[in-house]
């Protein structure tokens, strides 16, 4: 399966189109799970786990890979299935990068790898309940037969593991700014609530209004619905937070949309993702987006967003 990762480099024009790869696996039961290949690093069979005193009930042992400590998450608990009894021939080790951190998943059987578009990337329904972990869900056919690809929330597992502290640090704030900011408008665009909490939690704290759209697609639909309007988007919104991986369309391609419409083309836009490395900054200049930010930091939210207001105020 590590052959199969060798590529991954070479895909990174997918995401400007619109479109993603998926890893499927298993989490030995007929379900099929997926991420996107872009988080992944690398799938190796289960290696040797020493266990933790004291971690986190979900966090099965440590890895050592290449002298890096690497915890291991037992996915089957962490989305609410029986734990893993590492009995399984079939287990294997997925290696990611989430918000500047690696972490394995243990999983069972480890697919293949699909290329899909993001308009084939639904919302979970709405009967799943808020307490469901997938962003998405896809189908795929195999034989004459469809089958369902729920897509996991990884950033809501590894909130339910890690404490993101939402806190701002002592003098972060820029105290001659703080009543400028009370009243003004920043709009998220993530699939994950557990994102969209986040960076929600940090910033209205500095008295700003929350808008929230869960899609690139319901974010363009609404900032045209403005322009239609005859509103100016740039005046409506201090900014635009975006993530980059989202059903329907992709913060890259939101980015794009909203760069090319030119009622719209002033608006501040950041990327907020937890998808990371230079490729990301290569991206940004692509599409046009103003930031890039690695999910989650706290203190550089907030000052992505004072900065932004000191350029508004100095116009």
């Amino acid at each position: 399966m590590s052959g199969v990762l060798n590529t991954v480099d070479q895909r990174t024009n997918l995401v400007g189109e619109n479109r993603l790869e998926l890893l499927l696996f298993s989490l030995n039961s007929r379900q099929i799970f997926a991420i996107n290949v872009f988080k992944v690093k690398e799938v190796i069979k289960l290696p040797p786990l020493t266990k933790m005193p004291g971690s986190h009930y979900h966090i099965t042992g440590v890895a050592s890979l290449r002298g890096e400590s690497v915890p291991v998450i037992d996915l089957r608990s962490a989305i609410g299935f029986p734990p893993s009894t590492l009995e399984s021939p079939e287990e294997n080790l997925i290696i990611t990068e989430y918000n500047r951190s690696t972490q394995g998943f243990l999983v069972g059987q480890v697919r293949n790898i699909i290329n899909t578009a993001w308009t084939e990337i639904q919302p979970p329904p709405t009967s799943a309940g808020r307490a469901n972990y997938l962003t998405a869900i896809t189908q795929i056919k195999e034989g004459d037969e469809k089958k369902i690809v729920e897509i996991i929330d990884v950033e809501k597992v590894l909130a339910e593991i890690i404490d993101y502290d939402v806190s701002i640090s002592e003098g972060v704030l820029d105290e001659e700014l703080a009543s400028e900011m009370v009243g003004r408008t920043i709009l998220i665009v993530d699939d994950s609530s557990t994102a969209r909490n986040q960076v929600k939690g940090t910033l209205s704290q500095l008295g700003l209004n929350i808008i929230e759209c869960r899609d690139g697609l319901e974010a363009l639909r609404l900032l045209k619905g403005w322009c239609d309007e005859g509103k100016a988007v740039a005046d409506e919104l201090l900014m635009m937070i975006t993530d980059a991986e989202m059903p329907e369309m992709d913060g890259y391609k939101l980015t794009h949309e909203v760069r090319t419409d030119d009622r719209m083309s002033a608006l501040h836009v950041v990327l907020n993702t937890s998808l990371s490395g230079s490729f990301n900054e290569a991206m940004v200049k692509k599409v046009g987006c103003d930031r890039f930010i690695s999910k989650f930091q706290p203190d550089l939210l907030v000052e992505v967003a004072q900065e932004r207001l000191r350029g508004v105020l100095s116009k």
